[in-house]
């Protein structure tokens, strides 16, 4: 079993970091001193759970992070700088700070450095979140020593869970639509005058049909849902809304 380091200062590391195309030092100091700050680190940029489901949740839960008075997400990897910034432009993760820990220094002294190289990658992360509140760690989250990659208690809403229990949470909404059609435009301004992010899946008129009513029971386009409940197209939104 891993161990937990709540209560203990962070190790005091400089990580090397890329800026617009310079090198710049960034020691754990100017990151965490005076500040409240939320931590996820996992195995490796562009792994499949780190790019699918982990990352993309601190990102889009960071501003309910912000909002609960922490000051920044920041994600570490063992990883250099040049894979890190690429991997923050693919996951466009612009709500979290990428924090390359090539060296493992800072990985190693919390204790979270594992030994990979039956696949291939060497010392990396143990795959873990925490709060840390100016340079002390106020609570941890660690996944525990279990075959395959475990990612059950490091994920992003755990720990908003802990830091905020009543945070709001941003609705997952999906708008299925087609190009062209007024109804799906109607749709979309309804989402955007309410400042509510969508995403927007338009489908061709070969496959439409089928996947709109495979998902929905009708084969009409937009069909919106908002955290796994089917609204309809924009007129059941308009009444949705208004309630």
């Amino acid at each position: 079993m891993p161990q937990s380091r709540e209560g203990q200062r962070i190790p005091n590391v400089t990580f090397r970091m890329r800026v617009e195309d310079a090198w710049k030092n960034v020691t754990t100091a100017e990151l965490f001193n005076a500040k409240t700050i939320a931590v996820f680190s996992l195995p490796g940029a562009f792994t499949p759970t780190c790019s699918s489901t982990h990352l993309p949740r601190f990102n889009e839960l960071a501003p309910a992070f912000r909002a609960a008075g922490v000051d920044a997400v920041l994600c570490v990897s063992v990883n250099d700088a040049f894979v890190m910034n690429e991997w923050a432009r693919d996951q466009e993760c612009g709500n979290i700070v990428m924090i390359p820990d090539g060296n493992g220094e800072f990985t190693d002294g919390m204790g979270m450095l594992v030994d990979k190289t039956d696949l291939g990658f060497g010392k990396r992360s143990r795959r873990y979140s925490m709060l840390v509140r100016d340079c002390i760690v106020d609570r941890m989250f660690i996944e525990l020593d279990e075959p395959g990659d475990p990612f059950k208690v490091s994920d992003a809403d755990t720990l908003l869970n802990y830091a905020a229990p009543n945070a709001l949470r941003p609705d997952q909404i999906v708008v299925f639509s087609k190009v062209g059609c007024p109804y799906c435009a109607k749709a979309k301004q309804l989402l955007s005058d309410r400042k509510m992010d969508y995403v927007d899946v338009p489908l061709d008129h070969k496959i439409r049909g089928k996947v709109l009513g495979a998902v929905s029971g009708s084969t009409t386009a937009p069909q919106v849902f908002i955290n796994g409940r089917h609204i309809g197209g924009s007129e059941a939104l308009k009444l949705y809304l208004q309630g």
